[in-house]
Formats: C-alpha cells, structure tokens, sequence
C-alpha cells in the first residue's frame, strides 16, 4: 500500500511538474590571487604616530595624526585618529581606532549591542597592550606566558575614507579557524587564502567564495600555548588576506572599503573559553523550543495543500517520525510575502492542514521574502507605503527591485515603524483564529538577493524577460480519490497584478548632519571604488539592493548591508513574540552577520546533493556552533540542488540525525527525495530518527548551557583535547554534546571510514564495547547505509528516553535511563535540564547533575520543573557500563559488561546508590 501510495504521488508529480529554476546562478567568481595583495602598493604609506597617550589603570587613549605626506592609496587619507584601549575584563581587550571627527560608520548599538565595559585593572589581565608610538603599531601578548597574538608592526596601518588596511603577524602555519561564512575547509588555509565579507545569495556554496554571511572573527588555536580569538566588529565589504611572505612571514590582513578598526581580543585560554567570551560580547542563543529539535520536511514544489498533507500522511504511512511540515514559495499567491494561492493554497484548507498538523502534535512553517510586490493592489504593499518603511531612491520614490513576485520594494529595516508594520502583517495572515496558525517562520532571500544583475536594471523590464512571477505551473487537482491516511476525509482541492501608479515623489527629509553621527563619510563614490572586494556575484551593487541606498537613519547599504538580513530576521523574531507573547520564537534566516544566533537560527543556503556538500555541512556546522555561536543550525539534509541518491540519502540521514537542526529539503527540479522514497532511506531515518528522539533530552540540556555559559553544544575534537596536535585539522568528525564523538563515513559511495581516537576511554554507543583510543586512526568497514560509528566519551554520563516516538511531545512521556560510561579513573559526571519546552518565561526548572565515583552513584542539584499531564520525570533504570560484576544492587550483563540498576526514582528530588 505505502509503495503503490508513494509511486502514485511521484508520477504526480512528473505529470504537472514544469520547474522554473529558482536560483540565479552567479557568474563565475573572479580570479583572486593574493600572492602580490593591493595592500603591497601600500607599504610606502606613512602611518601615523601616536602623541597624548594617556593611561589609567584599566585604560589607555591616544591620538593618532599621518606621519607624512598622504598616499592616497584608494582613496583620501584621514589625517587624525583616536584610538581607544578597554581592559573591559580580565579576559577581554577591546581595541578602538577610529576618525576624530566622529563621521566614519559604525555598527549601530541596535544591530549590535556593545558589551558592558567592567573596567578590569589592566594588571589582573590576562592579556597585556603595548604600543609603539612612531611609526605607530601595537602588540596584545598573553602575559602568562609572553605569547604575542596580534601584531601589527609589519605594515603600516592605513586609514582612508573608502579604504582601511591592517596587518598582524602570526606564527607559521597557524591554526585558524572561522571567519564565516565559508564552505572552504574548517581549519583554514595559511596561503595565497583570502576570504571575502559580503553577504550574497550562494548557489551551490562556491568554495574560496563569500556566501550568505559575515563574521569577521576567528579563533587562534596554539595548543599547549592556548586558544584565542579576535574579532572585527565591523560591517563594511571587506577582504580578508591570509598567507606569508619570505620577508614578513605569515599574516593576517584586513582590507575593508569603510568602518572602522574595532577590534575584541579574547584571551581563552581553552577553546570553549574563547566562545564563551565570544557570546559574551554578540550575545547569548536564546533556547529554542523542545520540538525544533525534530526531523523537519520541506521541498521548493509541493504546489498545493493537498501535495503537502500526502507527505505527511507518507510519513506517517512509512513509520517515520515527522515533527514540522514546511511549505516553500508555492504556497503564496503569486509569490507575494503574507498571501496564500486561492486555488492551490485556499485558506480554509490551510487552516485545516494547520489544524490537523496540531491535532497530531505536529508543526507547521512557512517562509517569507523581504521584497514586497509593488503592485498598488497588494494590500501589503500599500500599507508599507502609508507606514513609509521601504528605501527610497535620492529624489523620494520607493527604491524598486526585482524578486519572486517581479517588482519590489524593500523594507528598511532601521526606518521607525518597519517593526510595527511587519508585526501587523504576521498578525493579519497568521491570525490561530482566522489565518495560518504557523508555528515558526522562515526568511530567506535576505542578503538581499535582487535579480537585477546590475545598476542598469530596468526592474519592470526585466521581471517581464525573466518571467516573474512566472504561472503557477501546476493546475489545481481535482480530488484524487485518493484517502490521505490521518487527514479528514474532505480533504481534497476542491491572480491580478497591475503596475504601480503614478504618485508625486519628494526628495528625502533632511537627513541628519553627518560630522559627529558615525553614519558614514560624506562624498563617498559608493557604487565605483578604488579598492575591489571579491565578491564571486562581481560588483557588489550587482545582484542585491544597490549600496548608494540611504536607510532611514541616515546610514548607507555601502556599510549596513552586510547586516541586512540580520535586521530581517530580529524584527522578525519581535514580530513572533509579540504574535505569541509567552511562546518562545523560532525564526530561520539564510543571512547573517555577527550577533545574529543572539534571537534567530540558520542553515547553510542552497548546496547540492553531492557528497562534497555532505562533507561541507560538517565543517560549517564545526565553524557556526563553536565560533559563531548559533547552535541550531544545520544543512539541507540530501542536498537543495540536484538529484539525491538512495545511498547518499540514506548516509546522510544519520549524519544529519547528530547535527542540531535536521531538515530535509530540495529544489524544485530537483526529484523527491523525501526519506520514504527509497527502501534504504526508509530503514536509515528510522534508526537515526530513532536515535536522535532518545537523546533529545541530553542535546536540550546542551543547548541550554550553550545559552547560560556560552559551552558549544558541538565541539570539534580540538576543543576537548587542545594538547593532541592530532586534532587540530580534523573536520569531518565532531563531539555530539561534549559525550558523544561522531564518525560518518565521508568517502563516496563507501563502506569504509577511517576515523581517530584521541588518547583516552571511549564506548561504542551501539554495543557498549570499551574502546580506549591510543591517539591514532581506527579503520572500521563493512558500515551499511544504516551505520554511522558513534562513541561515548569516558567519564560521561548520558540521560537518554528509554524509548523513542513519533513526536517529541510523545517523547516527553517516555521514562529515562541513565547511561553511565566511566572514564579510566572509574568516574563519570553528567547533566540533565528540564523545562516545559516552550515557554520564554520558565519560572519552575530542573538543573540535575549525575555523578558516579566508581561506587556510588548521586543525582543532585535543583528539581523545580514538575512536568505537564502524561509528561514522564522518572528514571526507569541507571546502566553502569566497563563493569566485570553485578554488585549487590545491579543486574549484570556479560554481552554488554554492563552493570543495570532498576529503580525506579522520580527526578523530584536527591537520590543515589551504591553498588
């Protein structure tokens, strides 16, 4: 039945579908060849010299004049700086050069708040500032052991008005990680390496390439010498050089075209403690709701409501978990934003899909696009016009483009009331009683992708040439005849546009004055510039909002743009807040600047279903969770682009099952690639799906000391063994938590992985075999497309369900077992946090910690949370693994060499045994 079901819905799908591509595929990146960077025309530039230097105990200021006649590299030198040293922590150093005069842009306090500058006595700092003060340069050295982490006295510092140049020096062959957002390796290259910052929409994810966004920080590791990380808060396009010279030697070089030099050194010293000082200075994750952390399912080409209640109905037909349904574009009336298809997507059918979706405590998203049809008949698009929140053109007329629907205005997302418009809009079509009751949005095409190539765009022009939006290119189907397993039997499916009229335009209000606003230089060419940034979409006004753009406070799209979609996905999240004032949010954003993990998720962009992208969603889940703090991200599990296979699928449905957010999603020409299509698929997703139900609870509560402490709940092995030099390349295995190690096969179409084991005592999580790791590779073989080798750390203890669901509500009521796996000193220490998994405000929860001392085991700690009807909060049973007896308590098993203790006890309070 569920073959002849699922065979029906594909012939289906290859009899209407006619699949227009939805990407523009970029022009081939420019070659980029760094051997002889621009700056080398600098180095006869003169710098500047430090005078009224002026200390205290936990400061330093100075100013900063030219030491010489101007070289107007790419632009006009600035003549007076200031520079500004924060001992802000004992652990942070904030270094600050910027103009006098104040003009130059900076990063305004509401896209990114500044951290609280707690004025540490410089002499308890880990990290010292030292200054020459001509030719001006400076030094940052760790004190405890005179380790030099930035310096910049092999070039001097240029500073022009479209033009900012620094280099330090690092050691050879360093170990650098980060700088995203990048599919190039996680550990970064050392030479001829450049990345680029500038948020782009990123086809394929081009490797050497920018892709969706900037995060100009990355982490120093210097293994026994310690772990740092330095970050440049600023927004500007920019290059990113990395190599070595035989007469410098290795370095690192900024080249930005604006902004300013406002750099935060984080001292460490361990891995982790780089990113907890890094969240403190963007921000902290907020928890995310217990049900993200479901298998979620979506494809660009689910063309009507009906298509979209046959997936899940073959989900649960097949026997595999589904959590949240997602529906693409297809779903809007002719693409436009917070508008369903009247034909395809009738509203009183979506209700009922929503509906239904609930009553089987499952979810719903749906996405939206920041272009606005600017149509005078789009009642969205009226209202933004009323409420005065699009860009606007120099002469006062809405700035147009094109996307999905054709036409488009922007939002301006600093413009005062963009935040209360677009909350009316969510409010108005996701009404729970009289809308599309969503449980979750989704904003994509917001670097901001625009399908003018370039300035010369006619947008009315060519959104006619390249058809959008295009017809609908699917008929609506009359009723199949065919039952849609969990749906109520009714359910069965039973375009104006016009150009915009003509209206007075008025010049722009006064803006306000420059001097003194840090809004930007005045008088800058902000569409031909000396200095060429990168970009692999080629000029950077090309394919996205033109950056001679004014945004409503004055700011130019040359220095915001980069956070432009950052700004999409905050007002985005305060629009779900105020939608659901107790519920936490969930928004998913494809663009992203620094700071964006503080309110809102990400996954990777648009890769293909290749094993290369299967690989790469590895590393940039390493990169995104550890160093950028966004722990709910992940990858379009089987690819976006391209045609999946069975084996490839199947592979990649277990490693996505141990990666934070788990979708599966594909383009529209792609073939479906749902886990039910194949026999192999089928049996993998259920084992990973399986698996990843029973430790949810154990992923949740790293996720919320993620949110607390800053403590990835990823962690590349370097982060737990920073001494094994062994570590520091690896990027295709990671530590699920900071107790399980997870080791995919990443050959192609292989039964075979080679994979290390750091020096230490581990498990294998499926049979509870002691392994203990010897710091060298272990070759394993004969992995069928349902194996995926996974290791329990010594010393760990694990709460898992004791068995899995079909939803995580479901999974709630699932009694736990405590997995104690002892490290070779015989002990074990873990933690469990429970909360009610949904609510912003969580005034009763449970912090446990499980400790074994190779006698006795103890849950302590707080136990507030009391659970929801039918929730379980009992421990079923703790198992002891690496024992050789029973004790007096336990059972024991000499399959496993396990030791299991029946309780059971409920997580109300304090409880222990000996064995």
């Amino acid at each position: 039945m569920l073959t002849t079901f699922i065979l029906t819905l594909v012939a289906a799908q290859a009899i209407f579908a006619a699949p227009s591509p939805r990407i523009y595929v970029p022009p081939d990146p420019p070659n980029v060849n760094i051997s002889n960077p621009p700056t080398a025309l600098g180095a006869e530039c003169p710098g500047y010299a430090a005078s009224n230097v002026k200390k205290t105990d936990s400061s330093l200021t100075a100013d900063l004049t030219l030491a010489g006649p101007a070289c107007n590299l790419f632009s006009t030198d600035l003549v007076d700086l200031k520079l500004s040293v924060e001992y802000q922590t004992n652990d942070r150093v904030h270094v600050k050069i910027y103009d006098a005069g104040l003009s130059v842009f900076q990063v305004q306090e509401e896209v990114l708040p500044r951290p609280p500058n707690n004025n540490a006595a410089s002499s308890d700092a880990m990290l010292q500032f030292d200054l020459v003060e001509k030719p001006f340069s400076f030094t940052v050295k760790r004190k405890e052991n005179n380790e030099i982490l930035f310096n910049t006295s092999s070039r001097q510092l240029i500073f022009e008005s479209q033009y900012v140049s620094l280099r330090t020096s690092l050691p050879t062959n360093p170990n650098l990680y980060g700088l995203g957002e990048h599919s190039d390796p996680f550990r970064l290259p050392t030479q001829n390496y450049q990345r680029v910052m500038f948020n782009a929409e990123s086809p394929f994810i081009p490797t050497k390439s920018n892709l969706y966004g900037s995060h100009p920080v990355y982490f120093d590791h210097r293994g026994d010498k310690g772990t740092h990380g330095v970050f440049l808060l600023n927004s500007d396009p920019m290059n990113i050089n990395i190599s070595r010279t035989d007469a410098e030697g290795q370095y690192l070089e900024y080249n930005t075209i604006g902004g300013i030099i406002d750099l935060y050194f984080l001292a460490g010293k361990a891995p982790a403690q780089v990113s907890k000082q890094y969240a403190d200075v963007v921000g902290y994750s907020p928890m995310y709701p217990y049900w993200t952390f479901g298998f979620h399912q979506c494809k660009y080409g689910y063309w009507d409501v009906n298509y979209v209640a046959e997936v899940v109905a073959n989900y649960s037909t097949a026997g595999i978990p589904l959590e949240v349904m997602w529906t693409d574009i297809d779903h809007m009336d002719l693409r436009q934003d917070f508008t369903v298809d009247p034909e395809r997507f009738p509203l009183q059918k979506m209700r009922e899909l929503v509906q239904t979706l609930h009553s089987r405590d499952q979810r719903y998203v749906l996405i939206q696009d920041p272009g606005i049809h600017a149509v005078m008949n789009y009642s969205v698009f009226t209202r933004g016009l009323e409420q005065d929140v699009f860009l606007k053109n120099a002469d006062g007329s809405t700035y147009l483009g094109v996307q999905w629907p054709g036409v488009v205005a922007w939002p301006d997302w600093l413009a005062p009331n963009t935040q209360s418009w677009w909350t009316g809009e969510i409010q108005r079509i996701f009404n729970p009683d009289t809308g599309v009751d969503i449980d979750g949005i989704w904003v994509d095409m917001n670097e901001a992708s625009n399908f003018c190539h370039d300035t010369n765009c006619d947008p009315a022009k060519t959104a006619k040439d390249e058809g959008d939006p295009p017809p609908p290119a699917h008929a609506p189907r009359p009723n199949t005849g065919r039952p849609i397993p969990g749906f109520p039997a009714d359910f069965q499916p039973t375009t104006n546009t016009s150009s915009i009229k003509a209206r007075n335009s008025k010049p722009l209000s006064p803006r306000q004055a420059q001097n003194g606003t840090m809004k930007g230089l005045p008088n800058r060419d902000y569409l031909n510039f000396g200095y060429q940034v990168n970009s692999h979409r080629g000029p950077l006004s090309g394919f996205t909002i033109y950056l001679n753009n004014t945004n409503r406070d004055g700011t130019k799209q040359y220095d915001t743009h980069n956070f432009y979609g950052h700004m999409m996905s905050h007002t985005t999240q305060a629009s779900m807040i105020a939608r659901r004032p107790k519920v936490r949010p969930f928004v998913l954003t494809r663009s992203t600047f620094a700071g964006t993990g503080r309110k809102t998720t990400h996954w990777f962009g648009d890769n293909e279903s290749s094993w290369e992208h299967y690989r790469t969603s590895i590393r940039q889940m390493l990169a995104f969770v550890s160093m950028h703090q966004m722990p709910l991200v992940g990858s379009d599990v089987c690819g976006f682009n391209k045609d999946a296979s069975e084996f490839m699928c199947a592979r990649w449905a277990l490693l996505g099952a141990f990666q934070p957010f788990y979708r599966n999603h594909a383009e529209i020409s792609s073939i479906p690639q749902e886990f039910y299509q194949w026999p192999k698929t089928i049996k993998a997703a259920k084992k990973a799906i399986d698996t990843r139900y029973k430790l949810l609870d154990y992923i949740y509560t790293a996720l919320y000391y993620q949110t607390t402490a800053g403590t990835p709940i990823i962690n590349p092995l370097f982060f737990l063994y920073p001494g094994d030099a062994n570590t520091f390349g690896i990027q295709h295995q990671w530590f699920y938590g900071d107790a399980l190690l997870i080791s995919p096969v990443t050959t192609d179409a292989s039964d075979i992985v080679t994979f290390y084991l750091p020096q230490d005592r581990f498990y294998d999580f499926w049979t509870y075999e002691q392994v203990d790791g010897m710091g060298a590779n272990v070759t394993k073989t004969g992995l069928t497309e349902q194996d995926i080798p996974v290791h329990i750390r010594g010393g760990s203890i694990i709460p898992i369900r004791a068995n899995s669901a079909n939803t995580t509500k479901a999974l709630r009521q699932q009694d736990f077992v405590v997995l104690v796996a002892p490290g070779a000193d015989g002990k074990a220490k873990g933690r469990l946090y429970l909360d009610d998994g949904e609510s912003i405000e969580q005034p009763n929860v449970s912090e446990i910690s499980f400790n074994w001392d190779g006698k006795k085991f103890a849950a302590d700690g707080s136990f507030g949370y009391v659970g929801a009807s039918g929730e379980s909060l009992t421990v079923k049973s703790v198992q002891i693994l690496g024992q050789q007896q029973a004790g007096q308590l336990g059972t024991f098993d000499s399959a496993t060499k396990s030791v299991t203790v029946e309780g059971p006890w409920k997580l109300a309070g304090a409880f222990g045994f000996e064995l």
